[in-house]
């Protein structure tokens, strides 16, 4: 029997360059080939880049040159290949270069750099397409590219405007993940809230019946298939606020990853982006009037330029009225083709920094308070990893999303594996992770 080709992957950035790694895993696998754990048992390595950030291109770049040096044969795609003139200029030897979700173009520089050798005896795929992350939780990509044209950011540029899928294709997709043992599915796009209205929310055949392309009738149908539904990238738009009885009534995550980026009315708009936090913030009370569960994570952008220090004070007491649960902080840092490059009032490092360090001293005296609110609740975790040694489990809550939010440290683990949804007594907190016991439950 002749061995089949083998490849090694190389996957950086965000969830929707995971998902698009997954895809082309799925695809080449069907085709015969398989995969490298390491450099040296490949044939040949892709390597998904991360184009965002000036930082993320380095690191992309640096990535790109450690598989050529430790393999030799390397195929490029992903967001930084949309700047083939850098990768060719940095690193020549490549041996080809492709944009995002270039699915096609990735398979067939593959095809053409190693061939695929035919082979009746290979295992079947798994219904649900091979996947990057533990077999329960998944990430479902609902749309590509984005409408929005925000003065810091050139993702459409990088992935397009606005491209939705037919909502049975996601529901069909996600019915085989949650088949396939997934027990989460976390929603992700650039922009969730918009998905649908590049197709006029056009309706779809989902078991006999029509389903319209939007948010809300989205979100209603996955969280009917009995897994958990945790939405990401959620633009506030009016229409949000409907999804907050789904989450109310235990069909949804009450879990909110909103992208507010500022809070000063000013720095908003030269971000072009809605300036009206004061409104937002209502809306916010109105959430967790209606669901007191609701745990919203946000990420900030400190030092834009033309942030005074009047602007920063209101995003700080902001973050505080909002009473946002998690809260990541990125320094302003230039993009290479965005239109904030021309903005004035450049804000000094020294000073950038000292932003930084406030806003993470309130977003950790935030979280605090929020989660204290936890102890002495019963509530459902699901197990991420189990560390024997010290008999206790690494599990994620209802208001954790994997890899940016905190934990539940659970102690006296015995007989817990991890993908087990298991409910436990909340017994302590800190700044960022709760601290539990197998409750009578069980």
């Amino acid at each position: 029997m002749t061995q089949a080709p083998k490849i090694g992957l190389v996957s950086l950035g965000c969830p929707k360059a995971l998902v698009d790694s997954e895809r082309i895993m799925t695809t080449l696998r069907a085709q015969g080939y398989s995969f490298s754990r390491d450099y040296a048992g490949a044939d040949v390595v892709l390597v998904n880049t991360c184009g965002f950030l000036d930082s993320a291109k380095q690191e992309s770049l640096e990535a790109i040159g450690e598989a050529l040096n430790e393999n030799g044969r390397v195929i490029v795609t992903g967001c930084l290949g949309v700047e083939e003139e850098l990768i060719r200029k940095t690193h020549p030897s490549v041996l080809a270069i492709s944009g995002p979700h270039q699915y096609e173009s990735v398979v067939s520089a593959v095809h053409e750099h190693l061939p695929p050798v035919p082979n009746k005896f290979v295992d079947l795929l798994p219904e649900q397409g091979l996947k990057l992350t533990p077999r329960h939780y998944a990430y479902l990509k609902i749309s590509e590219g984005c409408n929005n044209r925000c003065s810091f950011c050139i993702i459409p540029q990088i992935r397009g405007d606005l491209a939705s899928r037919p909502a049975a294709g996601i529901l069909g997709e996600a019915e085989a993940l949650v088949r396939g043992g997934a027990k989460e599915l976390l929603v992700i796009s650039q922009d969730t809230s918009a998905y649908g209205v590049d197709i006029k929310y056009a309706t779809s055949n989902y078991r006999g019946r029509p389903v319209a392309a939007k948010f809300y009738d989205l979100a209603k149908e996955l969280g009917e298939l009995g897994a958990w539904v945790r939405l990401h990238y959620v633009y506030p738009y009016p229409h949000v606020d409907q999804v907050i009885h789904l989450m109310a009534e235990g069909k949804v995550l009450p879990y909110l990853d909103i992208p507010f980026q500022h809070a000063s009315p000013s720095v908003l708009k030269t971000m072009r982006r809605p300036a009206n936090q004061v409104k937002t913030l209502d809306r916010i009370h109105k959430w967790r009037a209606e669901c007191p569960d609701l745990a919203i994570r946000s990420n900030f952008i400190v030092g834009f330029p033309g942030e005074t220090e009047e602007d920063f004070e209101f995003l700080l007491d902001w973050i505080e009225e909002a009473e946002i649960d998690r809260a990541g902080c990125f320094k302003y840092e230039p993009v290479t083709g965005a239109p904030a490059n021309e903005l004035e009032g450049i804000v000094p490092d020294d000073v950038m920094q000292d932003r930084f360090e406030r806003l993470m001293e309130v977003a950790q005296h935030v979280s605090t308070g929020q989660l204290a609110k936890k102890v002495g609740q019963t509530i459902d975790v699901l197990v991420d990893d189990v560390d024997k040694d010290n008999n206790r489990a690494i599990a994620r809550s209802k208001w954790d999303a994997p890899e940016i939010d905190g934990q539940v440290i659970v102690n006296n683990a015995t007989n817990i594996k991890p993908g087990d949804l298991v409910s436990v007594l909340v017994t302590d907190s800190d700044e960022y992770d709760l601290f539990a016991e197998p409750s009578q439950a069980n």
